[in-house]
């Protein structure tokens, strides 16, 4: 129960950080300035549930890695356990992922409508912080900083794709009104923005991949299974994402807004993969690769 729970706690803090992440990059720096108080003032109230919810799942999964560390419940519960979890590399990380949540928080709640380049700098900071936990820390010295350099890309570049999508759809809703050409202006820079994040997650997610188990990829076992299974949703999400880009956009002039539609229905399914692929890593993220 209590790997359940940690588990679940992955999944909720990833995504609570993403979706921060993608609401502050679009207030902060793809949607012109005509547009970002708007945006700012849409995704305000998501983003302070998310500031919230992010914190208190860093706050309960170290609690939760007392307990996997002790006898079981009765040790999340235990300061001294804590204590021990801090004094861990995991631990040692985690402090400062629990400090960067505290601080993001606290943007997100006092005058959210004017630190959304503060959100984007502590969310990214989140991120680069997940990559010194988990499988990216099993290595030392060059290697390891080689490793988790990589795997901060990794985590940078799927907040980027899939934390922007949300607003995307939002923005694909604007188009047709009085902010047509802001929403337009924004949805092309996060186009060229989004061939890149696209690109970079699968070129760092194969080094990841390669620096994790090597050339001999144990298809056979659990856990190589599960990443197939990311890797075939992830595939998936870039289908999704070309079909949108090079089938579609090209024929919102020439019909009559079926096309807008059929992105709308197409991104938000691209949401419900994204969220998907979330949960297959935050469950095999736990297991040993072999």
């Amino acid at each position: 129960m209590l790997a359940f729970c940690y588990v679940a706690l992955r999944f909720v803090h990833f995504a609570a950080l993403i979706l921060l992440f993608g609401n502050a990059l679009y207030s902060a720096w793809l949607a012109p300035f005509s547009l970002q108080r708007l945006m700012t003032r849409r995704f305000q109230g998501q983003q302070k549930v998310a500031a919230l919810v992010s914190l208190s799942a860093a706050v309960l999964m170290l609690a939760i890695q007392g307990g996997q560390m002790g006898d079981g419940w009765a040790d999340v519960i235990d300061p001294s356990i804590w204590q021990a979890v801090v004094s861990t590399r995991f631990g040692g990380v985690w402090v400062w992922q629990i400090i960067c949540a505290l601080l993001t928080a606290g943007a997100a709640w006092i005058a959210p409508g004017r630190n959304a380049r503060l959100l984007l700098l502590l969310a990214t900071v989140q991120f680069i912080l997940l990559a010194g936990v988990g499988h990216a820390a099993m290595r030392d010295g060059i290697p390891g900083v080689l490793q988790r350099l990589n795997h901060a890309t990794h985590l940078l570049c799927a907040a980027i794709w899939t934390g922007s999508l949300l607003p995307l759809v939002f923005c694909m809703r604007l188009s047709k009104g009085r902010w047509r050409v802001a929403a337009i202006y924004t949805m092309m820079r996060f186009s060229r923005v989004g061939h890149v994040a696209v690109a970079g997650v699968i070129l760092t997610g194969i080094a990841n991949t390669l620096l994790i188990l090597g050339a001999n990829l144990p298809w056979h076992t659990e856990y190589g299974q599960l990443l197939l299974l990311k890797c075939a949703l992830v595939a998936m999400m870039v289908v999704i994402a070309l079909v949108n880009r090079y089938f579609l956009v090209p024929r919102f002039r020439h019909d009559d807004g079926r096309g807008q539609q059929w992105f709308i229905w197409l991104t938000q399914a691209e949401v419900v993969l994204g969220a998907l692929v979330l949960a297959a890593v935050s469950l095999f993220a736990t297991w040993e690769p072999f």
